[in-house]
């Protein structure tokens, strides 16, 4: 089964985790009109975060929007409220998964040398059992995913305008994270939508 031609959410097999994949979200604006927004209307930052108590300039902007702080790395995130254009991002998400979102995490990956290092999205602010709806625009990227305990690493292509979902325990047991690349990329946004309780 190809799961890049299917229409909707599709299961991608993942031990100890659970992870659904959607080729092209269903969106009323082109792919290319949303990345180009997104880059233009976002408020975006240069954030630092602090890992093994050091200070590190996160290789990649970031914005935060949604209705709840949220923290990470010892990163204290206040939300902006949700743009016009993230509000109808947001619905298109819900619609496809039947989950709610109040949050959403933007990362703005300019080019090959930005990255995001392998983490898990597992703060208690998430729940125990966190659905997050990763939406990405633009060129693509690698999307690498290690178990915890085994090892075993996948890798999984997130072209413009994917939809993946990762919930049940894939947080519990997996890290993810997106590698720089020694070859030309051109601009890409991730949202990660999730719920803050």
């Amino acid at each position: 089964m190809d799961l890049f031609q299917e229409t909707r959410l599709t299961p991608f097999p993942l031990d100890d985790g659970a992870l659904s994949v959607l080729p092209q979200l269903p969106l009323r604006l082109p792919n290319a009109e949303v990345l180009a927004r997104l880059i233009a209307e976002t408020d975006w930052r240069a954030e630092s975060i602090t890992l093994w108590g050091k200070q590190h300039l996160q290789p990649r902007l970031t914005a935060w929007h949604g209705e709840a702080a949220y923290t990470y790395s010892g990163l204290r995130l206040a939300p902006l409220p949700f743009s016009p254009l993230l509000l109808e991002l947001k619905h298109a998400v819900e619609a496809a998964c039947g989950q709610r979102f109040n949050s959403v995490l933007l990362n703005y990956y300019r080019n090959e040398r930005d990255s995001m290092g392998m983490h898990s999205d597992d703060e208690a602010e998430l729940g125990a059992q966190p659905v997050i709806a990763s939406l990405s625009f633009g060129a693509s990227r690698t999307f690498i995913l290690r178990h915890k305990r085994t090892k075993q690493t996948l890798k999984l292509g997130l072209n413009d305008g994917t939809l993946i979902v990762m919930s049940g325990n894939t947080q519990t047991h997996w890290q993810h994270g997106i590698n720089k690349s020694t070859r030309a990329i051109g601009p890409r946004v991730n949202l990660t939508f999730r719920y803050i309780y």
